[in-house]
């Protein structure tokens, strides 16, 4: 069976967002079985709200995290630094597939 991107309607503010085929393989990787109940921005508010749940830097605020679409699986993930677009961004997973040659 064929997935596709869903439009889903956030608990939040009501608004739809679609859930891409790229996230869905994401939550399927993860072992997720539910869909997300809310909508990108809403999720974000609701994690700065929580404290952020990690991510950390020196300082101990929060890092700024950046959207990025990963070069190999085209997932949409988060970064810690802003995409310049002269050089591939990686999703976590396939970030650590490269092993030591992602510093090259």
């Amino acid at each position: 069976m064929a997935i596709s991107d869903k439009t889903l309607t956030c608990v939040e503010c009501a608004q739809d967002f679609t859930f891409t085929v790229g996230e869905q393989e994401f939550f399927a990787s993860k072992g997720f079985t539910n869909e997300p109940s809310r909508c990108p921005q809403c999720r974000a508010a609701r994690k700065n709200q929580q404290g952020g749940g990690g991510g950390y830097g020196r300082s101990g605020s929060a890092r700024e995290m950046h959207p990025a679409v990963c070069a190999q699986c085209g997932v949409d993930t988060m970064v810690p630094f802003l995409p310049r677009g002269d050089k591939p961004v990686y999703c976590s997973d396939c970030f650590s597939a490269q092993g030591s040659n992602s510093y090259r």
